[in-house]
């Protein structure tokens, strides 16, 4: 039986219903925000019985999000032709496939815009929020979980709510989101977040309970991080890095402390917050969007005070290990929304440090971190641009070669740009370090080819530079040959140029 003591508002228990019979609310054309970021606080059974109704009953919407949603959702629902348009982030490798195929619209932009995108009409009203809820307050306010991503602008914006009440997550989870809403651009205040650990807002999302209209009972945890496996280059990059900011220490721009750290999700970033354990820094704060196992471990090392994010997004056993010690963590991390971990205002005021992942860089440091050979998405920008553009240092990491070698993760021109070469600091692969601040386009480019290139593309691109160069131009390029790598992948399955046969 549903633990109805979770439910405040004592008049809205009568709202208790199935997933499926909450499905039935949604209807063909709606605008549906639903919470979830990077697989955290999601949608476990709305959306999915969403996606059984789909099957037999016409029914497409457009699905704003905060980033990915776990448990297959995405995938489901694409399969199921129930996406006619989905925002702003998706890391199902399903629904990739679909999108890529043409068969839904995808909207993939900064993770901090869709609220006022939403805010200023620039996208259309949501007709429904979905919220995943640990309880509802007697004032019908909602208490999240383990994000909270876009979930208070879509409670405001919608005209009615369906809250997911997670028995999964602890009732005492109450107390580690700071939910603020900002005003209008017009005459809007300013941010008030010096410091990371710096409440703003208030620890619950406020809804009229009159705009709940369903409310679903769940039990099911959040689908959980992939660990990182060893993986020598990432522990390389890690160790590049480390030396960077202990040469950054002795030069007097850092201390022990570094500054706010700022870390994408996945593997490498994770393995490279993780390598801060062992170097020798104190009271290291950190300011981004997803806090992760690495975040834990920093905390449980003593080498980290405080976090802040837009949710937890953690392995199976780290969740165990959290939420079975939670008071030891209570009073270290803070869940915001996403407007507000990714307005630029507080990334420039902090002076963040943005580590971020990248597919491919190209010689002069753009940076591609979302579409294969130009054209394929594969998750998305996320909120990366968010700091690269505001941080106090950009700094972007990628092994140097991938698929055994076939690709180069370093070319000659990017086949997509996310990120110009004026919004990055800092190139590393497990190759080395190229520091880029202060340097023309030239100077960025040998950097790059002497620090970043695996040997086995080193002498292909120093020989793609030189020649481009004796042609001259600010930017050297020789735009016949500035995709000879990928066109080589595309013909042969490998950037590597074929040897001719001998005759």
């Amino acid at each position: 039986m549903p633990d109805t003591s979770r439910i405040k508002h004592t008049s809205l228990a009568s709202k208790v219903m199935s997933s499926s019979q909450a499905a039935e609310l949604i209807h063909d054309g709606m605008v549906v925000g639903a919470s979830g970021f990077t697989r955290s606080g999601d949608s476990k059974a709305v959306l999915a019985a969403l996606a059984e109704k789909a099957e037999y009953e016409h029914t497409r919407i457009t699905l704003m999000t905060g980033a990915s949603l776990g448990q297959g959702t995405d995938g489901a629902l694409a399969t199921a032709g129930a996406i006619a348009v989905r925002l702003p982030f998706q890391s199902d490798p399903v629904m990739r496939t679909i999108i890529n195929e043409g068969g839904l619209s995808y909207i993939d932009e900064n993770l901090s815009e869709t609220a006022a995108h939403i805010r200023n009409g620039f996208l259309p009203p949501v007709d429904i929020a979905i919220i995943e809820a640990a309880y509802i307050e007697a004032d019908g306010s909602i208490v999240p979980t383990t994000s909270v991503g876009n979930s208070a602008i879509f409670v405001q914006q919608a005209r009615q709510v369906i809250v997911e009440i997670n028995e999964a997550v602890p009732t005492g989870i109450r107390g580690i989101h700071d939910v603020y809403l900002p005003e209008d651009p017009t005459g809007r205040a300013i941010l008030p977040i010096t410091e990371v650990w710096q409440r703003i807002g208030q620890d619950v999302i406020s809804c009229d309970p009159e705009k709940i209209v369903s409310i679903v009972f769940t039990n099911q945890k959040d689908s959980p991080a992939e660990t990182a496996a060893d993986n020598a280059a990432a522990t390389a990059i890690a160790r590049h890095l480390l030396h960077f900011f202990e040469n950054e220490i002795a030069a007097g721009r850092l201390t022990r402390s570094l500054r706010p750290i700022q870390a994408g999700i996945g593997k490498i970033a994770d393995a490279v917050l993780s390598g801060l354990a062992q170097g020798d820094f104190e009271h290291l704060t950190m300011y981004s969007e997803v806090l992760q196992d690495s975040t834990c471990r920093l905390i449980d090392s003593g080498k980290m005070d405080f976090a802040s994010g837009s949710s937890m997004t953690l392995s199976e056993g780290c969740y165990r290990r959290v939420f079975a010690d939670f008071e030891h963590y209570r009073h270290k991390i803070l869940l915001r929304p996403q407007d507000i971990t990714n307005a630029a205002e507080v990334i420039q005021r902090l002076g963040i440090i943005a580590i971020n992942t990248a597919l491919e860089c190209d010689i002069y440091g753009n940076v591609n971190s979302s579409h294969i050979v130009g054209s394929h998405i594969v998750n998305g920008i996320g909120g990366s641009a968010d700091f690269a553009q505001n941080s106090y240092l950009s700094i972007f990491v990628t092994e140097s070669i991938t698929k055994g070698g076939k690709i180069s993760r370093i070319v000659p021109m990017v086949t997509h740009v996310d990120h110009s070469e004026h919004d990055v600091d800092v190139i590393v692969t497990e190759q080395g370090l190229a520091d880029l601040r202060g340097l023309s386009p030239r100077q960025k480019a040998q950097a790059i080819l002497s620090r970043c290139v695996h040997p086995d593309y080193q002498a292909e691109l120093n020989s793609y530079f030189e020649r481009a160069c004796l042609r001259g131009g600010h930017t050297p390029h020789l735009l016949e040959e500035a995709f000879q790598l990928h066109t080589n992948l595309a013909g042969t399955g490998s950037m590597k140029t074929p040897i001719p046969e001998s005759i």
